[in-house]
C-alpha cells in the first residue's frame, strides 16, 4: 500500500525563547559563515552536535532540548556573545556599502545571476565543485560590497555524492537525501501563506516547481525544487542529482534554470534588467525574456533580442569543447519544438542560434554559442583562458581579427573572509587594521604585511598547519573504522603525518587533466624527498571524480594505494569526501599547494589563491589564474609556460621539475633555519605572495571588475532600449534589416598610401580610401584602417584601429576618407582597411555579414 498518499504532513521548526531568537535569525542568513564570531557561538552550543550536523545551525537549534537551552540563558558569557553578534549583524545589513560609495548606488539597477551549482558552506550541500563555490563567492562579495545582485539554481534533493574509499581504495558513492527544512533555506509563500509554485511547460505536461530562498547576507539566492508530489516520477528526478543522469535530464534540468528561473523571478515580482548567465548551463533565460518582451511589449523576436543582448553577461568557464553542452537537433526538437514554434522561428533559425555555423546542419546545439549569440557582454575567467576561449569560439566572428573579439576576461578571486583562517585574520588586524575588511583590493593596505614580525606570522601559520594535521588524522581515524580496520591500524593513526614538516597539498576534481598522479611518478625519488632525515615532507590529498569517470577513480586508486605502502603510511595521506569544510581547512593549513593541470586546460583555478591568503605559496604549472599571479618571489612555477604535443613526454619533463623543486629549492628554503628557528628566507616569500597576490585575487575586486565593465555598462545599454515604449529597439531592429538590405551597395574603389622604403618609427602614414556608399546614408558607415605588426603568416598581430574621417565626395556616391597611421614599434607591418555600419547614436556595430574588408 502506497501510504505517501495518506499521509498529513507537517514541518516542524526550531522553537526558541524570546532570549534566544536572534540565534534563529542569524542561522537564516549565510552571513554566519564568513563572519568568525557568529561561527564560534554556535561551536559554544555543542560542540559535538556542530560536528555531526555538518555545521548546520538550523539543523542543531532544532535538535536542543529544554535543558541545554536553559543553560545557555544562564551563561552570561554566552549571552553576552550572543548579544555582540546580533549588534554586528545588524550593522552589516544596514551599514553603507561600497555600492553607494564608489558608485551612487543606481537604485533602478539588478542584476539575476545564473549557475547550476552554489557552493556556499558544506551545511548547503548543492555543489560539487570548483564552479560552484565561484558562484557561492560572488554572492558573498556581492553582498559585501552591496551590489544590486540576486542568484538563481536549483536546489538538489541529493545534491552530489559523498564520498568514501573502501578497503581497495575505489570511489564509492553514497547520495544521502537532503531535509531542506532542516536547512538554512525557506520556502517562498504568497500572502496566504500557499508556496509560491511556477507551471513549466516540459514534453506536453506541466511541470511544477516551488521556489526556496536562501539569504546571503544582502543578496537572495532562489533556487527551484521539482520534487513535488503533483508532479510525475520523472519530472520530480530533475532536480533530484546535481550532474546526475542522461542528456535528456541535462536539458530538462538547464530548461528548468534558464526558462523556469526567469518565471520564477516573475512571480517573486522580480524582473531584473541585467541577468548574467555563470556558465551556458542557463543560456535558455534569454529566450524565455525574449518571449516575455514580445508579449508584454508587442516586440517582434529582433527588436525583443536587441534588448536582451544589451542587458545580459555570460561568462565562460571551458576551455574544451567536451566540457560544455551540446545537445543533438532531436533532442532540442523534442523538448523546445513549440516553444521556439512560439517565438515564430523555423527549426533551422532556432538551431542556427545554438551553432557557430548556423547553416552546418551537422552541427550540434551548444549552451555556450546559444549564449555567446544572445549576450551582448562575454569573458573568460583569466587572461590565458580569455585567450583560449576566443580560439574556440572565432567561428562565430569570422570577420573579426581575433583581439577584436567581443570576448574578454575576468579572471577570478575568491571571497577572503570566507577562506582567511581565523589565526590569520586576527594577525592581519593587528597590524593592517580593519581597511582591507572594507576593501581587500588596495594594494596600500597589503603591503604592510611586511611590517608583521617573522616570529608572529610563522607562529600562526604552523598553528594552521598543526590543526590541518589533527584534523587529517581524525578523518583518517574515521575512514579505517567505516573499512573495519585492526585496532592497530586505527591507533597507528595518531602517528600520521607530522605537525612541524614540510606540508603540501593537492586538492581538487580528479579530471584526468588535472594530473593528480603526477608526483607519484617515480616513486623511488618520491620517497628520498619525502624521508630525507634532515628535510621531510609530506603530502595531504584530496578530490573527488564524477561517478562515471573511472579513468579519475583510478587515479585515487593508485594515491590511496601508495599512501599504504610502509614507507609512506606516515608521509601520504589522502582525505575522504573532500567539501567545502576539507578545503577550508587544507588552504589554511599547507605550506605549499601544488596545482599540476596540462597547460592551457584550467580555466582559472581558485583553491591556489584561497592558499595565498593564509601564507601557503603555490607551486604550479603556469595555467589559469597563475601566469597572472607569479612574480618569482611569491611561489614557484613548473615550467615556463611550454604546451606539449606528446602528454607522456610533457609528464615525464614537469614531474622531474617538480622533484627538483621539491629537492633543490623548495625544501632548502623551508629548514634553512636562524637560531631561533624561524626560516627568513620562507617567511620573505610567504609575506612577498600574500602582498602581491591578496589585493589581486578576491571576489571583492573581481565583482567590482563585473560592476564597471558588464553590469553598469549593460544596465545603461537595456535602459535606453527600453526608453519611450523600447524605441531605440524598434528602431535598432529595423536598422539592422535596412543595412542588410543595402550592404552589397557597399564597394571599396581605392586606397592611396605612401609604403614604398623604410619609414622611420612615429612617423605618420597618410591613407586615403575612396568608398562607394551605394544607398547607405554617409553616416551610417564607419572606415578604419587595421594596422600592425605582421607575422609570419602576414597575419595583423596586436592591431590597432584608426578611423578615418568623411572629407570630401569623389563621384555620385563615392567618398574620399582620409586619416593618418602612427608608426609606433619598428618591425615590419601591414594595415588593412574596414567598413561596418555605424548605428547614429550606438556607433560602430559588428553584425556577422555587415563588414567588408579591402
Amino acid at each position: 500500500m502506497d501510504l505517501s498518499r495518506k499521509l498529513h504532513r507537517f514541518t516542524v521548526v526550531p522553537t526558541l525563547p524570546k532570549e534566544l531568537s536572534g540565534l534563529k535569525a542569524i542561522a537564516y542568513n549565510l552571513w554566519w559563515t564568513w563572519e568568525p564570531e557568529a561561527i564560534e557561538l554556535f561551536q559554544r552550543i555543542d560542540r559535538e552536535v556542530w560536528r555531526e550536523t555538518r555545521h548546520n545551525p538550523v539543523k542543531m537549534l532544532g535538535s536542543l532540548q529544554q535543558k541545554r537551552l536553559e543553560e545557555l540563558l544562564g551563561d552570561d558569557g554566552f549571552m553576552a556573545q550572543l548579544q555582540r553578534v546580533e549588534s554586528r549583524f545588524q550593522d552589516y545589513l544596514e551599514g553603507k556599502t561600497w555600492y553607494q560609495k564608489a558608485r551612487n548606488g543606481e537604485r533602478n539597477c539588478s542584476i539575476a545571476y545564473f549557475s547550476m551549482e552554489f557552493g556556499l558552506h558544506e551545511s548547503l550541500p548543492i555543489y560539487s565543485g570548483g564552479l560552484g563555490v565561484l558562484s557561492g563567492d560572488h554572492l558573498k562579495s556581492a553582498s559585501d560590497l552591496g551590489i544590486p545582485l540576486l542568484g538563481v539554481g536549483l536546489l538538489y534533493r541529493q545534491g552530489y555524492f559523498r564520498q568514501y574509499l573502501n578497503i581497495e581504495g575505489w570511489q564509492q558513492e553514497i547520495y544521502p537525501e537532503n531535509d531542506f527544512y532542516t536547512m538554512p533555506l525557506r520556502l517562498e509563500r504568497d500572502a496566504d501563506g500557499v508556496p509560491l509554485t511556477i507551471l513549466l511547460d516540459m514534453e506536453e505536461r506541466k511541470v511544477s516547481a516551488h521556489i526556496w530562498r536562501v539569504q546571503v547576507g544582502r543578496v537572495p539566492l532562489y533556487l527551484l525544487d521539482t520534487n513535488l508530489e503533483r508532479n510525475v516520477w520523472e519530472d520530480r528526478k530533475i532536480t533530484a542529482q546535481l550532474y546526475g543522469g542522461d542528456q535528456e535530464m541535462r536539458i530538462k534540468q538547464e530548461i528548468l534554470l534558464g526558462i523556469g528561473g526567469i518565471q520564477a523571478l516573475r512571480k517573486l515580482g522580480l524582473d531584473p534588467p541585467v541577468c548574467h548567465i555563470n556558465e551556458g548551463h542557463a543560456a535558455f533565460l534569454a529566450l524565455e525574456r525574449i518571449r516575455l518582451l514580445m508579449e508584454e511589449k508587442r516586440l517582434t523576436f529582433a527588436e525583443a533580442r536587441e534588448m536582451v543582448v544589451a542587458g545580459s553577461v555570460f561568462t565562460t568557464h571551458t576551455p574544451v569543447q567536451a566540457g560544455i553542452d551540446h545537445f543533438p537537433p532531436e533532442l532540442v526538437e523534442k523538448h523546445l519544438g513549440p516553444y521556439y514554434r512560439g517565438l515564430g522561428l523555423s527549426r533551422e533559425e532556432f538551431l542556427g542560434l545554438g551553432r557557430q555555423n548556423p547553416k552546418n546542419n551537422h552541427e550540434t546545439f551548444c549552451m555556450s554559442v546559444l549564449a555567446l549569440r544572445l549576450t551582448g557582454h562575454q569573458n573568460g575567467v583569466s587572461r590565458l583562458h580569455g585567450t583560449v576561449s576566443r580560439g574556440m569560439w572565432k567561428n562565430i566572428w569570422p570577420e573579426l581579427p581575433e583581439e577584436h573579439f567581443p570576448l574578454t576576461s575576468i579572471t577570478n578571486g575568491v571571497h577572503t573572509k570566507t577562506w582567511l583562517s581565523s589565526e590569520m585574520a586576527g594577525l592581519i588586524i593587528r597590524y593592517l587594521g580593519t581597511r582591507w575588511l572594507d576593501d581587500p583590493a588596495d594594494f596600500d593596505i597589503w603591503r604592510k604585511i611586511h611590517q608583521i614580525p617573522d616570529a608572529e606570522l610563522w607562529r600562526t601559520h604552523e598553528r594552521c598547519r598543526e590543526r590541518l594535521v589533527s584534523f587529517a588524522r581524525k578523518r583518517l581515524k574515521a575512514h579505517l573504522l567505516h573499512v573495519g580496520a585492526t585496532a592497530k591500524e586505527i591507533a597507528s593513526a595518531d602517528e600520521a603525518l607530522d605537525p612541524e614538516i614540510l606540508t603540501i597539498g593537492f586538492a581538487r576534481r580528479f579530471a584526468t587533466y588535472k594530473r593528480g598522479t603526477l608526483l607519484l611518478r617515480d616513486l623511488e625519488r618520491l620517497d628520498r624527498i619525502l624521508n630525507d632525515p634532515e628535510r621531510p615532507v609530506q603530502i595531504i590529498v584530496a578530490g573527488k571524480a564524477h561517478p562515471a569517470d573511472f579513468e579519475g577513480k583510478e587515479l585515487i586508486r593508485q594515491i590511496r594505494q601508495v599512501s599504504m605502502e610502509k614507507r609512506f603510511r606516515h608521509r601520504i595521506l589522502f582525505i575522504e569526501d573532500y567539501d567545502m569544510a576539507v578545503a577550508r581547512r587544507m588552504v589554511q593549513g599547507v605550506d605549499v599547494w601544488l596545482n599540476t593541470p596540462r597547460r592551457p586546460l584550467e580555466a582559472s583555478g581558485t583553491s591556489g589563491m584561497k592558499v595565498a591568503f593564509n601564507g601557503g605559496l603555490n607551486m604550479s604549472v603556469l595555467d589559469g589564474w597563475w601566469p597572472e599571479g607569479y612574480r618569482g618571489d611569491n611561489g614557484w612555477a613548473i615550467g615556463k609556460g611550454e604546451v606539449y604535443e606528446d602528454i607522456e613526454y610533457q609528464n615525464e619533463v614537469e614531474g622531474r621539475a617538480i622533484y627538483d623543486l621539491l629537492e633543490k629549492e623548495i625544501a632548502p628554503l623551508f629548514y634553512d633555519r636562524g637560531a631561533d628557528g624561524i626560516p627568513r628566507g620562507w617567511l620573505a616569500r610567504m609575506k612577498a605572495s600574500i602582498a602581491s597576490l591578496c589585493p589581486v585575487f578576491s571576489t571583492e575586486r573581481m565583482l567590482q571588475e563585473y560592476t564597471d565593465t558588464f553590469y553598469l555598462p549593460a544596465f545603461s545599454s537595456w535602459k535606453a532600449l527600453d526608453e519611450q515604449d523600447q524605441s531605440l529597439a524598434r528602431e535598432l531592429a529595423q536598422w539592422k534589416v535596412e543595412m542588410r538590405r543595402l550592404w552589397n551597395g557597399v564597394r571599396i574603389e581605392g586606397i592611396e598610401a605612401e609604403t614604398a622604403g623604410e619609414i622611420p618609427v612615429g612617423q605618420r602614414i597618410p591613407v586615403q580610401v575612396r568608398v562607394g556608399i551605394g544607398e547607405i546614408p554617409l553616416d551610417n558607415l564607419s572606415v578604419a584602417v587595421y594596422s600592425g605588426i605582421l607575422d609570419a603568416r602576414d597575419v595583423i598581430v596586436d592591431g590597432q584601429e584608426t578611423p578615418l574621417a568623411p572629407m570630401e565626395q569623389a563621384g555620385a556616391d563615392v567618398y574620399r576618407f582620409r586619416g593618418d597611421v602612427e608608426c609606433r614599434v619598428c618591425g615590419r607591418q601591414g594595415f588593412a582597411v574596414r567598413i561596418m555600419p555605424k548605428h547614429p547614436r550606438l556607433g560602430p556595430i559588428y553584425e556577422p555579414g555587415l563588414i567588408l574588408w579591402a
